[in-house]
């Protein structure tokens, strides 16, 4: 098939954007997760549509490109996750909180 006749893959964009927004917020929580997961599950899909038909669809470089920005967020947030759950458990919420007002204040004498 003429590539002049290939279709777009129909989330090849949208895997890409959630891949970009997964690295900005893998490290909020776990929030990062949501749009990695939600990625890799369009992607997966129009993977199988590609696989099908590689010379009716255009994009996969795309589709690529956001897979691999979903799985790097995917581990991160994970990572990042599992850090503040492990600090939370070890030292307390309230020690922790302390634990970073003080390093802001050395911060803060440092820089005077």
């Amino acid at each position: 098939m003429d590539t002049q006749f290939a279709q777009k893959l129909p989330n090849s964009n949208t895997v890409l954007i959630l891949g970009i927004v997964s690295l900005v917020m893998c490290c909020c929580w776990g929030v990062g997760l949501i749009p990695a997961i939600i990625g890799l599950v369009l992607a997966n899909k129009d993977s199988k549509l590609y696989q099908a038909n590689p010379s009716g669809y255009t994009g996969y470089q795309n589709l690529n490109t956001g897979k691999i920005l979903c799985i790097i967020g995917l581990v991160l947030g994970v990572i990042n996750l599992l850090l503040n759950l492990y600090i939370s458990v070890i030292y307390g919420m309230d020690n922790f909180q302390e634990m970073l007002q003080e390093f802001q204040t050395q911060m803060q004498q440092q820089q005077n």
